[in-house]
């Protein structure tokens, strides 16, 4: 089953969904603002994107910048900032079986399909 951790209120999110809508594959949706992550989820989320969990931070959103640019986090510190602000996780991101994207632009997500 595909799943799709989307938020509602990000345009590149939005192009996601519809791409998955228009592929006709069945998918779920994870309003992940809402659904908050366990700390197991998001860990394994990470483990099948393949990369370290900084590169899932929006490094751009202002409470990043205020409360956590410049310092030198863990994996484990970044994934509790991720955890304690869920608008820090990039999106959407896109799983199929034990594959998943970071899906920008929604094209990527045609490498797991």
């Amino acid at each position: 089953m595909i799943t799709i951790y989307h938020n509602p209120r990000c345009s590149k999110s939005r192009e996601g969904l519809q791409f998955l809508e228009l592929e006709g594959k069945p998918f779920t949706t994870v309003k992940y603002l809402n659904e908050l992550l366990t700390k197991e989820e998001l860990t394994t989320l990470i483990k099948k994107l393949g990369i370290a969990p900084i590169e899932l931070v929006r490094t751009k959103e202002k409470i990043w910048i205020s409360d956590y640019k410049g310092k030198e986090l863990t994996d484990s510190e970044v994934i509790e900032a991720m955890l304690q602000h869920p608008n820090l996780i990039e999106r959407p991101i896109v799983v199929n079986g034990d594959k998943a994207v970071v899906a920008r632009p929604a094209e990527k997500i045609k490498d797991i399909l």
